[in-house]
């Protein structure tokens, strides 16, 4: 093929040429002028060369290529020993990891689904999807289970690859900072030589006396080179006493000088083991005393104590054996709370009055006693409401008896602790709150039920329509409480739509107006360029409403303690928050990311700093008795939360140093849409509404009054109900051949609960539909149970509306 091409190449240039040559020599047979013949040949030439260079095909460039390298490239590139290393891709597979990673996690285990306690993989999950969305993310503090139960780890993850279809994940082990982990280095260095040349030796030693590091002036005594390694040997056996008890080095014998022996335990008691505490042991030349003078033997040697307790990061102070300080080196002030560095002259002066007794008797029995350590739970003035221990040793040696006190600080500790026990007592009361509230609506559906069956047997007039009216309505109220129970535990049923904040604010805002008053001013401001919210507009109708109700009572209520008329401002800012803004906050509490943020403002006087951890909790109000039932802030706590946001309370400073009011501050995370404009609900059609051709219902329902009411209600629509009293009997209905348009069942029942019977149902007939009651949220019982063409009607419902669900699932059925 190709040499035929060459070919027909070769003929054309051929004919081409022999075309030239004739036009020149029909030029020169016109013209005469072998001038012009040459002058018309010559231009052809050019003219026939440029044509050809432009039309020369070129070589297309070599293409690049943009393969990937072969993983075991990357991993010889990423292994590192410090650093756990794991590439994923979009389905969170793991695809490459470095030894570090395999020897922590396993390959099997990839970020984020690894063997971490439950708010950690909250975190890494949170940080796998922000580092997707903008291109890197970091999660602090992950606790590991199991075998990496003590371990804990900072993850960074990258987006990265030509794609960006990869994440890059980097681990790197958190380590608690242990103020006895670098001691053994500064006794063998500088600071060790400073205290052999004030007379002073002193020697890390670990449980049954083993050395594990020493002065330099020791090594020197004990061993005759200050080089010499001194680890692991028997600190006793270095030493020597005579028959007056006198301690010496062995090695020096009574030719040197008489050593005072103190004894320093080392870290927490009540932590550490008998297997891993250490101890400090110090040796005293006898003859050395304050100002490098010499004193008479077995004078007090506390200056050069505390030149070294001072340098030490524990808590320590001594005292004499009559209880009265010696000193205290800074942290041991720090620990206690003492203000200006002035230290009182009894330890009991630092605790509250119930402990001074005890804190005195201690510190006389180790002072009188045989030399030995204890510790002993004490409650600081400073912190009364937090127990600490503190940490008492007798110290013999000196001259007299002396008592070691040793003390740690632990306000990060205590406040850590609160946290954890307040989110323990919130959850623990939410799961009460939403058992109570479940049981409750149960309750509720068969009062409103046959409140409803009543009503249709009696007209407006009858003597006693009014009565069952007025029953339904408290009945209703008593709904709404329940309701609120759910907000505060997250397990109501929200109804999210897109929508944008201020337009809900503006939907309560006339309402808002009537509620506060004519004295109280209501000021609206809201920001450019708010992203748009997911969240039940309802539901945050009755936050907003909730939050200026409670406003408006402290504004009232701070004008009866001042004689004011009951005048103030109300003002609502919502505004846009970057992902930036939550970086500069430096908290770890909101992940980074776009919000859109409700601010709710009073000038009420504030909230009591001792309240402000307890107002969201149920029940608890500073209202007078009658006049709050503490559920309005509980309920925009769980409503917020169930929302996927955080609030936050604080008070507003006003002149003075005063309170002015209280601030609420709502985050909602911005909805990523493509239009982000507010999206409606879907509506049920017409006809799904009107279905009227009956059908046969399987009704199952533990409690007798729900599931009399509910079979009567449908029985009055035209149904033919089939009821079962738990899931096992309605199974057993189905498993008989007997056929159903519809089963409609509860939840949460003895035995076989509903799910549980769905799918039973569904390997016999899997096309059949299912209608759940229940008083749980709709969302965490969609996110619970994985029953497909599944249906929810909240409980507690009335004759009408539970028929009027039964004709809209089955008008969508067809």
């Amino acid at each position: 093929m190709m040499a035929e091409a060459i070919a027909e190449r070769r003929l054309d240039a051929m004919l081409v040429g022999a075309a030239l040559l004739a036009s020149v020599a029909l030029i020169w047979f016109v013209t005469g002028s072998g001038t012009a013949a040459l002058a018309y040949g010559g231009g052809l030439l050019v003219l026939g060369g440029l044509a050809y260079m432009f039309s020369r095909p070129r070589a297309a460039p070599a293409p690049v290529d943009f393969a990937l390298p072969d993983w075991s490239v990357t991993m010889t590139a990423i292994e590192r020993g410090d650093c756990g290393v794991a590439i994923t891709d979009k389905a969170n597979r793991l695809v490459c990891a470095n030894r570090t990673y395999i020897d922590w996690f396993g390959v099997d285990n990839a970020p984020p689904g690894l063997a971490l306690e439950t708010p950690s993989l909250e975190q890494i999950t949170r940080a796998a999807r922000a580092a997707w969305r903008d291109g890197t993310a970091h999660a602090d503090q992950l606790a590991g289970t199991g075998a990496l139960v003590h371990r804990s780890w900072r993850a960074e993850v990258v987006r990265a690859g030509r794609g960006e279809d990869f994440l890059v994940w980097r681990f790197t082990v958190l380590t608690e900072a242990d103020p006895l982990a670098d001691l053994g280095e500064r006794l063998a260095g500088a600071f060790g030589a400073t205290l052999s040349r004030a007379g002073v030796e002193a020697v890390l030693a670990g449980p049954e006396g083993a050395i594990r590091a020493t002065t330099p002036g020791f090594a020197l005594r004990a061993a005759g080179d200050e080089r010499a390694t001194m680890a692991g040997q028997d600190f006793v056996a270095l030493l020597r006493t005579d028959e007056r008890d006198r301690i010496y080095f062995a090695r020096e014998g009574r030719k040197g000088t008489p050593q005072t022996l103190v004894h320093v335990p080392l870290g927490d008691p009540a932590r550490d083991s008998q297997a891993t505490a250490l101890t400090m042991m110090l040796l005293l030349d006898a003859g050395v005393g304050m100002g490098g003078g010499v004193v008479a033997e077995g004078s007090s040697n506390v200056p050069q104590l505390e030149a070294l307790l001072s340098q030490l990061p524990l808590g320590l102070a001594m005292t004499d054996r009559d209880g009265r300080f010696l000193f205290a080196n800074a942290a041991f002030l720090r620990a206690a709370g003492v203000e200006g560095r002035v230290l009182p002259p009894y330890p009991s002066d630092l605790v509250v009055k119930d402990d001074k007794g005890p804190l005195v008797d201690a510190v006389r029995r180790y002072a009188q006693g045989p030399a030995s350590s204890g510790d002993m739970a004490v409650r600081l003035q400073r912190s009364s409401d937090e127990p600490v221990s503190i940490g008492l040793a007798g110290v013999r040696g000196m001259g007299e008896a002396a008592v070691l006190l040793s003390l740690t600080d632990t306000t990060e500790e205590a406040r850590l602790k609160r946290q954890v026990a307040q989110a323990t007592k919130m959850q623990a009361v939410g799961q009460l709150a939403g058992g109570v509230a479940h049981d409750f609506n149960n309750v509720l559906t068969a009062i409103i039920g046959y409140c409803d069956l009543m009503l249709l047997r009696h007209t407006p007039g009858d003597s006693d329509y009014d009565d069952i009216q007025q029953i339904r309505a408290n009945s209703n109220r008593a709904a709404s409480l329940t309701r609120q129970l759910l907000a505060f535990s997250r397990q109501q049923t929200l109804r999210p739509e897109v929508l944008q904040l201020p337009d809900v604010v503006a939907e309560v805002s006339q309402l808002l107006k009537r509620l506060l008053g004519e004295k109280i001013v209501f000021n609206v401001h809201h920001d450019r360029e708010l992203g748009p919210v997911r969240a039940d507009p309802q539901q945050l109708e009755q936050v907003i409403v909730n939050l200026a109700v409670n406003a408006r009572d402290a504004m009232q209520a701070r004008a009866q303690r001042t004689g004011g008329d009951g005048s103030g401002t109300l003002t609502m800012i919502t505004r846009r928050i970057a992902a930036g803004d939550v970086r500069r906050m430096k908290g770890n509490v909101i992940p980074i990311g776009d919000y859109t943020a409700l601010i709710v403002e009073d000038t009420g006087g504030g909230i009591p700093h001792e309240h402000l951890g307890k107002i969201f909790e149920p029940f608890f109000t500073t209202k007078e008795k009658g006049k709050g039932t503490g559920l309005g802030l509980s309920t925009v706590y769980g409503i917020v939360k169930q929302s996927g946001g955080f609030l936050f309370a604080e008070n507003v400073p006003g002149p003075a140093g005063g309170t002015a009011g209280a601030r609420f501050t709502i985050y909602l995370p911005v909805h990523h849409r493509a239009d982000g404009i507010r999206q409606p609900a879907p509506k049920v059609e017409e006809e799904t509404a009107r279905w009227s051709g009956g059908g046969r219902i399987l009704l199952v329902e533990d409690e007798d009054m729900v599931r009399a009411v509910a079979e009567r209600a449908l029985t009055r629509q035209g149904y033919e109900v089939i009821a079962a009293a738990d899931g096992e009997e309605g199974l057993e209905h189905v498993r008989k051949g007997e056929a159903f348009d519809l089963v409609v069942s509860d939840v949460v029942m003895p035995t076989m609960d509903g799910p549980a019977m769905a799918r039973a149902i569904r390997d016999l007939v899997p096309a059949m539909p299912v209608l759940f009651m229940s008083g749980y949220a709709e969302a965490q019982l969609r996110e619970e149970i994985d029953v497909a063409n599944m249906h929810f009607i909240p409980k507690p419902f009335s004759v009408q509306e539970i028929g009027d669900k039964v004709a809209e699932v089955l008008g969508a059925q067809g």
